[in-house]
């Protein structure tokens, strides 16, 4: 009986100190605003036991009420003030609030950037959080100071500034003033640019500092020009990047317009746009264009804590870094420098310079297609969305601090509703100021689904044929049967993965007599049809299906084919350059087969630059200090040199496959059958072995004068042969020549076709 009371003293101290170890274990995982008086807590467990004395607020706010919602607990509060930094204390834990769906009930429909009439200028920026922003206007590019506006803000976080008359020839940029903590990026010591700027000045380095140029481009002579108006499943589209066209010596432009915008469709020259034209493709897809942080910080030099290891070029060449979606990119216009220290685009000619290159491919028949880029800004400039208000325009974790599922360093937050507003206005204004004919977007799977739908009502009241072309992954989402679920057309890697294979080490595809990834003949049936869902593919309709073998990312098809014929080996550095360009016999073959499956797939189709002389990114010398020259490049992004240029001397050693790539163009422009056969229409017949495959292509399903043939065979040494509908057939293609023109006849209904070749019969 004397040891009872010591249990039971034992066993409360227990249940005392278990409670307590629950309770320490409590722990807030974040806190967000979700109104202007109203914080939502989620802690690491669905069930706690808290109460409001539990809780603090600094600056000094009151807590009125607390509520369990959805397995959260929600706190009541006085008006929260959004410009200023709040922190709340939960017993001994700290935590930053983060201002969260508050931020969505801000939007404004007044027009943003810098308007005039004749009477005054007006400023407009969306910042909802600001304590003040103060406009900057500037005489002068290189002036320290300027004249002083302060800004006034309305109920809807739009700050609005009026000064008399007209200011062209100005610049201008804002100071802002907001919340202080640790996860902000407000700083009134720095000028922002507006982010709606038409024409951005921007100084030669990492921080790509920038002062929007007040100037009035509405006196451009379209003379008449509109968009073409091409239907998705005629499309034929060349992806290439506007420096890489002429900025090499072989395309015949002096030195000192190498890479512009002028450059490019000056017809007096190889390259640029004479050289596109002679393909006789009828669109161009420009990798990024928009403004973009083309300087990225120095090697090896710490910079904010972050080193470059990564980038001995301390360059972004290709564009996926933009700093304005409204401005064109300044460094190809006049004579294209990057000079330290000085702005690019001070004068603005990159306006009027692009709107010229519309202008001059649609005389060519060509439409414009822009390459994209919503789903992340640069990510080491003062990047405008970063300083104007981080916390609404990035998706960001618990703490504040970007999130990188894009891998670029920051996502943009699409579904907030002035950010949706800007990358519609952004589109609209591409579309109408620049008569683009449509885009292909960057990481498409990181942009939400709402906007991705008003995106295509937008663009189609403006342009019905209008061009939307997704990236259908990014962020660990991978959607193109998502996108054509929507009325989009998306790139098609089962068609690229399937047709040359994932990789030239270990996942090789059909043109090299393999299956990759568990292929068969099912599935070079399902891709020559369109890909479609009926097939097990990803699209509801063929013209979804934007069919392609390689592109900017990754290796070059004629790269790919090097390796994966075992010619070169990945791993070693090339000695030769112009010996490794010449293509061998064998690697011809397999890029000439690879070519006409391409062709005569069902859906749009796109080539990468280059892809038509299977151009080598052999690694350029260069002052960088880069270990890696003379070995094969597959991810080229930060390389403004020979590596990326299109050098047509190398065009010239393999002119047989560039002429079979033009034949095979005009093979498909003149035959819809190749573009329109529905693929119930199609009929496929085997050959004698696993490599080999037909295709029958009735004239009276597409509307085409001919029955087309298609024979292909990839069996590296044995012959093909098919039995075929019986008839008098002209020879169009075969594994040595492609067009219009007859080749020679045949008739019966046994054929046969060489390894590693194809052949197009018309009758």
């Amino acid at each position: 009986m004397k040891n009872r009371p010591i249990c039971l003293i034992c066993f409360g101290l227990a249940f005392l100190l278990t409670t307590g170890m629950k309770m320490e274990s409590i722990t807030l995982v974040s806190a967000t605003i979700n109104t202007e008086n109203s914080i939502d807590l989620q802690f690491n467990t669905p069930h706690v036991d808290v109460h409001i004395k539990d809780f603090s607020l600094q600056p000094s706010l009151a807590i009125i009420e607390l509520q369990e919602i959805d397995r959260k607990i929600r706190l009541i509060t006085e008006p929260i003030d959004l410009t200023q930094s709040l922190e709340l204390s939960f017993r001994d834990q700290v935590w930053q609030v983060q201002p969260g769906q508050v931020l969505d009930r801000y939007y404004s429909d007044f027009p943003l950037g810098c308007t005039w009439n004749d009477q005054e200028t007006i400023f407009r920026l969306f910042t909802p959080r600001a304590k003040s922003v103060t406009l900057i206007l500037f005489s002068g590019i290189e002036d320290s100071t300027g004249t002083d506006h302060p800004m006034q803000r309305d109920a809807n976080g739009v700050w609005c500034a009026r000064i008399p008359g007209t200011h062209f020839g100005k610049y201008y940029g804002y100071r802002i003033d907001g919340p202080d903590g640790p996860s902000e990026l407000f700083d009134s010591d720095k000028i922002v640019a507006d982010p709606y700027s038409p024409a951005l000045a921007s100084r030669n380095e990492y921080l790509h500092r920038s002062r929007t140029l007040i100037r009035d481009f509405s006196d451009f002579d379209w003379q008449g020009d509109r968009p073409l108006g091409i239907a998705p499943e005629d499309l034929i589209i060349y992806e290439c990047h506007v420096r890489d066209m002429t900025a090499h010596p072989t395309s015949g432009v002096s030195r000192y317009a190498a890479g512009t915008y002028a450059a490019l469709i000056d017809s007096s020259i190889r390259g640029g746009i004479s050289y596109i034209r002679s393909l006789g493709v009828n669109a161009v897809e420009f990798l990024p264009i928009h403004e973009f942080g083309n300087i990225e910080i120095p090697f090896g030099i710490a910079v904010d804590g972050v080193t470059n290891t990564w980038n001995p070029y301390a360059r972004n060449h290709w564009g996926y870094m933009t700093s304005g979606f409204f401005a064109p990119e300044s460094y190809y216009a006049g004579e294209a420098s990057l000079e330290p220290g000085h702005y690019s685009g001070a004068d603005g000619q990159q306006v009027n310079d692009f709107k010229e290159v519309v202008k001059a491919f649609h005389r060519a028949g060509i439409a414009v297609i822009l390459d994209v880029v919503y789903n992340h800004v640069a990510q080491y400039d003062q990047n405008s969305f970063k300083l104007i208000d981080k916390k609404y325009y990035f998706h960001l974790d618990e703490k504040g601090d970007f999130l990188s599922a894009s891998g670029c360093g920051n996502d943009f937050h699409t579904a907030r509703p002035m950010a949706r507003r800007l990358i519609l206005d952004s589109i609209r204004y591409w579309m109408t100021e620049y008569h683009i004919d449509g885009f292909r977007f960057d990481l498409a799977a990181m942009i939400d689904w709402e906007t991705l739908e008003q995106i295509r009502d937008m663009a189609r009241e403006i342009n019905p044929a209008v061009i939307l072309i997704a990236e259908p992954w990014g962020g660990g989402n991978y959607e193109p049967s998502g996108f054509s679920q929507i009325d989009w057309a998306a790139w098609n890697d089962q068609f690229r993965n399937g047709v040359k294979g994932q990789n030239p080490e270990t996942g090789l595809g059909y043109v090299f007599g393999c299956w990759w990834g568990g292929d068969n003949l099912e599935s070079l049936k399902k891709y020559l049809g369109g890909t479609l869902i009926g097939d097990g593919g990803l699209y509801i309709k063929t013209a979804h299906a934007v069919n392609y073998l390689a592109s900017h990312d990754d290796h070059t098809l004629g790269d790919f084919i090097r390796i994966g014929s075992g010619v070169t080996k990945a791993h070693h550095p090339i000695r030769d350059v112009e010996l490794h360009a010449r293509l061998t016999p064998l690697q011809l073959r397999l890029n000439k087969l690879a070519a006409v499956i391409l062709f005569a797939s069902q859906g749009p189709v796109m080539i990468a630059q280059g892809q038509e002389y299977a151009q080598s990114k052999v690694i350029a010398p260069t002052k960088a200090p880069d270990p890696s020259v003379g070995f094969i490049d597959h991810n080229s992004y930060n390389k403004d040199n020979e590596t990326n240029w299109l050098n047509y001397r190398h065009a010239d050693l393999n002119r047989s496959l560039v002429d079979y790539y033009r034949g095979l163009i005009a093979l498909r422009k003149r035959h819809p059958a190749l573009r329109r056969t529905a693929r119930d229409e199609m009929t496929f017949f085997p050959g004698n072995h696993d490599l080999a495959l037909g295709v029958f292509l009735p004239r009276s399903a597409s509307g085409d004068s001919h029955d087309v043939l298609i024979l292909l065979n990839s069996h590296p040494e044995q012959t093909a042969f098919f039995t075929v509908p019986e008839g008098e057939w002209t020879v169009v293609v075969d594994e040595v020549l492609a067009g219009t023109v007859p080749l020679y006849r045949v008739s019966g209904n046994r054929f046969e076709c060489s390894p590693i070749a194809a052949m197009v019969l018309i009758r």
